[in-house]
Parts: structure tokens; C-alpha cells; sequence
């Protein structure tokens, strides 16, 4: 089998040397491998895309030295192919609408407390339909119980890690989607999630291997749920470590780390920062 992989960026903020890191980890796997690279632009989140991310994401990885597949898919582009899926949930009975918000999820935990998977239901229809006439926001939830139904229980998903997770999980792994909860598929301030989309393209454009960073291993135990319930084939998982910063924390957007038009602007050459990383 054709050994492809993808780098599937958010243009959310500007890419840094932990974007660089995952990049050519992944790049040079399919070339070690005598495989196809890809470039997925994952914008769904339309509140906080950017036209000008999605242009310096082009712009950063021609500076480092990588090429990719010609078009790029960016899923954006694509939302009936996901919207259709959710439908092929609905019709089976795997979705339901949930109106609660995160604040009245979340309420009765402290601040200093980790969230709890959310688990609901549908509500009765006649009060589903009251909240429907009213408008009233709600998203699209998969139901656990639902999908244990279908599926016959769990135990049958398994996934194959070739990397690490963050507590050294590697080999065959028992997939354990339940600790996720009911997930989101859809809402209205950022369309459909994560989750979904991935899935979808992932098949769709052949991938085989996903290779990405240990924070997101635990996706891929939801991710292996929706696979088996859509009927998509299970790529192969190569979770690496994440890259750290001086201060030992892992570098994000969120904490404005350094980023790589800033490192160009200084005068830091590809080259440079490819052996600094530990990619000559």
C-alpha cells in the first residue's frame, strides 16, 4: 500500500517552530517512505480564520524546503461533504440536538476542576419541537449510547499507534472513544468540528498514515468511532513528541511564541532552523 500522510494546518495565527516540527516530521516520513506528502488547510473555524493565515502557511513551508500535491484541500471548500455526513448520522439515529450551552454544561464545576465528558440525550419531541420554533441554537451531538448500539459495544475498535502517546501508549491500542463523551459534530458559530472533518478527508484523500503530535492522540479515539460508523477505513497513527520552548513549555499560538516569519525576519535561515530542529 501507498505510504501518504498529510500536514493539515488551522490558519488561526501564524505557523512556529512546533508547525515546523510537525511539518517536516511528516514530510520526511513520506519521503523516507517513498510516499506522497500532503497540505490539508483545515478553516473551518470560520470565526477566527484568516485569508492571510492561509497565505503565510504557503509562504513559511516553501521557506522551509517542503513541497506538496497540487490543489490543496481546504475544507472550507467542502462543507456539504461534511453536512452530508452528519445527515447519514441523523438518518440512523447516532445525532441528536443538544441546546445546552457550555456555560450551563460547565456549571457546578470549579474553575480549577477538568471538565467532565458531557453524556446527554435527545429530548422529548415535543419540547425539542417548542425550542425549534423559538430558535433557539443547539448543535449536533453524537450519541455514545447510540453508536455502542450500532456498533455492538467497543471492543471491537482498535487502532494501531507506530509513535507514542503522551503515557508511552503504543502498538495496538483498545480505541476507548467513551472518555470523550458525547461530542459536538456541528454548531452554529463554527460549522462543523473537528472531528468529522478530519475523518472525512482523511479518507477521502487516501491517507494512510496520520502523523501529528502526542496533545491530539486522544483524538484519534473519537476519530476511530466515527471511522467504523461511517464505514471509512483506519489510517495508521505515528503520535511524536512535542516541541518545547526554553521554558519547557510547549510552543502555541496562544502563548504568541516566537513565529517563523519572525524568525526569517531576524535573519534565521531554513537551513538553520531545519538543523535546529534535527532535520538536516
Amino acid at each position: 500500500m501507498a505510504f501518504v500522510t498529510r500536514f493539515a494546518p488551522s490558519p488561526t495565527g501564524y505557523l512556529h517552530r512546533g508547525h515546523a516540527y510537525a511539518a517536516l516530521t511528516a514530510y520526511t516520513a513520506a519521503q523516507n517512505a517513498g510516499g506522497r506528502f500532503l497540505l490539508r488547510i483545515e478553516d473551518i473555524d470560520v470565526t477566527r480564520s484568516r485569508p492571510e493565515y492561509d497565505a503565510a502557511i504557503l509562504e513559511d513551508l516553501t521557506w522551509l524546503g517542503l513541497s506538496w500535491e497540487e490543489p490543496v484541500r481546504r475544507q472550507s471548500e467542502h462543507l456539504g461533504d461534511y453536512h452530508a455526513a452528519i445527515e447519514a448520522l441523523r438518518a440512523r439515529g447516532l445525532v441528536y440536538r443538544c441546546f445546552k450551552t457550555r456555560k450551563e454544561i460547565d456549571i457546578g464545576r470549579a474553575p480549577h476542576e477538568p471538565a467532565v465528558p458531557y453524556v446527554g440525550a435527545p429530548l422529548p419531541p415535543d419540547e425539542e419541537a417548542e425550542r425549534l420554533d423559538r430558535g433557539e441554537a443547539f448543535a449536533w451531538r453524537l450519541s455514545l449510547a447510540a453508536a455502542r448500539e450500532a456498533l455492538g459495544g467497543f471492543e471491537t475498535l482498535t487502532l494501531i499507534e507506530e509513535g507514542a502517546g503522551p503515557n508511552g501508549e503504543t502498538g495496538l491500542i483498545q480505541a476507548r472513544p467513551e472518555t470523550a463523551g458525547d461530542i459536538v459534530l456541528a454548531r452554529k458559530d463554527v460549522g462543523v468540528a473537528y472531528h468529522l472533518a478530519v475523518v472525512h478527508d482523511d479518507a477521502l484523500q487516501g491517507v494512510t498514515h496520520v502523523i501529528r503530535g502526542c496533545d491530539l492522540f486522544e483524538a484519534a479515539h473519537i476519530q476511530r468511532l466515527l471511522q467504523a460508523l461511517l464505514d471509512l477505513p483506519t489510517p495508521t497513527y505515528r503520535h511524536h513528541g512535542l516541541l518545547v520552548g526554553p521554558d519547557g513549555k510547549r510552543y502555541a499560538k496562544r502563548d504568541k511564541a516566537q513565529t517563523l516569519r519572525e524568525l526569517r525576519a531576524s535573519g534565521v535561515t531554513a537551513t538553520a532552523l531545519r538543523e535546529e530542529l534535527g532535520f538536516s
